[in-house]
């Protein structure tokens, strides 16, 4: 029987324990109710029937104003936690660098400049920021856009011919910035985009097909979005049957310009075309060629060819002195960019918030493992216990990382007192209602009471985040689901469902 840390005894008295800091666990009275003894009746029969009692179902719930935490529920085994985890990574970024804290990433030359002829090179200095050149955000810069603004401004510094490079500089990052426990087949995908300190577009393209006349056709490969003419692909995939959705898988890793299809699309799309989205290998060298290409469609000559570096390459360029400064381009506010990563659930913004929120706290942190140590160490400092946290990633998507269900709550609870809080809470979707829980229990009385993070990946079910309770209590919890049994994901929804209605019926003092 797994192991409860609330012990229910008889109906009508309950005991729980709870650490805080370093000290020993201490034994408190909690308020004992018959919705307290619904809700672990329904995760005990959850973990004993046939959608779970293989695998492990954890639940903790703990008082967010003192970090008391009231149900324990295999709450210190230490489980993949999948997009759970960008709660952690997004707290922690709004309350080391608050919520106007803004990128900026430059354009600059070095050289001279005369008679309209740049001798020198022109670069786009990254400094980290996963939204520049995105769509998500009405008031800023898309792709297109941004490439004009540039232009713009080579132009405006009187420059209509430059005699070297141009250059993606993503030097912020010196080492392979890809988590090295992500799985080979997310690579090449767009939800397993590597992070580069000058990401653009999130570091997304599509690639379009032309389906067959009938199933089991080859599908040809049209053109990508935007266009990459130095990517080749090795295209495998074929037609599948009206209305089936995405079935490819793009093989790929960084730096690797030869990309694999495999897999399926359906016939019968409009124009019979169908479009699947990748991650580029080299976002900074994508930048630097768009540019360029930009640049000479405004009858600007760029006389070599275009250079990234930086994300662990060794190349280097032939600088021309003290680099000048053209234009600077901010991005949207942390808090805007939080909610993005949080309602989205965007592999990509969370490594962005874990490197640079470690820099913020570390100026030493040159890899993902000595971020990932940067972070443990500041909620450590806030007095949380982190027995069990054997996170890998800032974003989940890392099979082998693991955290406890004490863990999440833990640190949602500290966040709860913290001065940023307001805005991290405003963040977090809003179940049956928004974001990635929008379909979530609707039609029940949870619905419009909870904020949840959602977490999937390969036999995982996880969510993270806070409610209140009747009589007005803040309460963190986190529900983790590990190895289901294949085939169970609709029951799997169904008992993660009950558990919602019963934490809404929760007494919170």
């Amino acid at each position: 029987m797994p192991r409860l840390l609330l012990f229910v005894s008889l109906i009508t008295y309950s005991v729980c324990f709870y650490t805080r800091g370093n000290t020993p666990a201490t034994r408190q009275p909690a308020v004992d109710s018959l919705a307290t003894q619904r809700l672990l009746a329904s995760v005990e029969a959850f973990q004993s029937g046939p959608a779970a009692r293989f695998g492990t179902v954890a639940l903790s719930v703990r008082r967010a104003s003192d970090g008391l935490e009231l149900i324990g529920f295999n709450a210190h085994q230490s489980l993949p936690s999948a997009s759970t985890l960008k709660l952690i990574t997004t707290a922690t970024a709004l309350s080391v660098l608050g919520s106007n804290y803004t990128y900026t990433t430059t354009l600059e030359y070095d050289g001279t400049i005369k008679d309209s002829v740049l001798t020198g090179n022109v670069y786009i200095r990254g400094s980290g920021d996963p939204s520049l050149g995105s769509w998500r955000f009405p008031n800023y810069f898309d792709l297109n856009a941004l490439l004009t603004y540039w232009s713009t401004a080579v132009k405006a510094a009187g420059i209509r011919r430059i005699e070297g490079a141009v250059v993606g500089d993503a030097s912020l990052y010196d080492d392979l910035t890809t988590p090295d426990t992500w799985p080979f087949g997310d690579l090449g995908n767009y939800y397993g985009a590597s992070l580069s300190a000058l990401t653009i577009n999130e570091n997304l393209y599509r690639v379009f097909f032309k389906t067959g006349k009938s199933v089991n056709v080859p599908a040809s490969v049209l053109r990508t979005d935007p266009v990459l003419p130095y990517l080749t692909f090795r295209n495998m995939v074929v037609t599948d049957a009206p209305n089936t959705g995405d079935h490819v898988n793009i093989y790929g890793t960084p730096f690797m310009n030869q990309q694999w299809l495999t897999g399926k699309v359906p016939i019968g799309e409009p124009a019979n075309e169908f479009s699947v989205k990748g991650s580029m290998p080299d976002p900074a060298f994508f930048t630097a060629f768009a540019l360029q290409e930009k640049l000479k469609q405004d009858k600007i000559v760029v006389t070599g060819s275009p250079l990234s570096v930086g994300g662990g390459l060794p190349n280097t360029v032939s600088a021309l002195g003290k680099r000048t400064l053209l234009n600077q381009h901010r991005s949207p506010t942390l808090v805007e960019l939080v909610q993005q990563t949080n309602f989205q659930s965007i592999n990509l913004y969370a490594e962005a918030l874990l490197r640079t929120t470690a820099l913020a706290l570390n100026k030493t942190v040159r890899s993902t493992s000595s971020s990932i140590d940067a972070i443990t160490t500041f909620w450590k400092s806030k007095g949380v216990t982190l027995d069990g946290f054997r996170i890998r990633d800032g974003s989940g998507l890392s099979a082998v990382g693991a955290l406890t269900a004490d863990n999440m709550t833990g640190i949602l609870s500290a966040m709860s007192r913290d001065k940023a809080f307001p805005q991290f809470y405003e963040t977090i979707p809003i179940v049956g209602q928004t974001g990635t829980v929008r379909s979530l229990a609707r039609g029940t009385v949870a619905a419009g009471k909870i904020r949840a993070k959602s977490g999937s990946i390969e036999g995982v079910r996880a969510y993270a985040g806070y409610f209140r309770t009747a009589d007005g209590e803040l309460l963190s919890f986190c529900v983790l689901v590990n190895k289901f049994t294949p085939g169970q994901n609709r029951a799997v929804t169904a008992e993660l469902e009950k558990i919602f209605v019963g934490l809404v019926g929760l007494p919170g003092k």
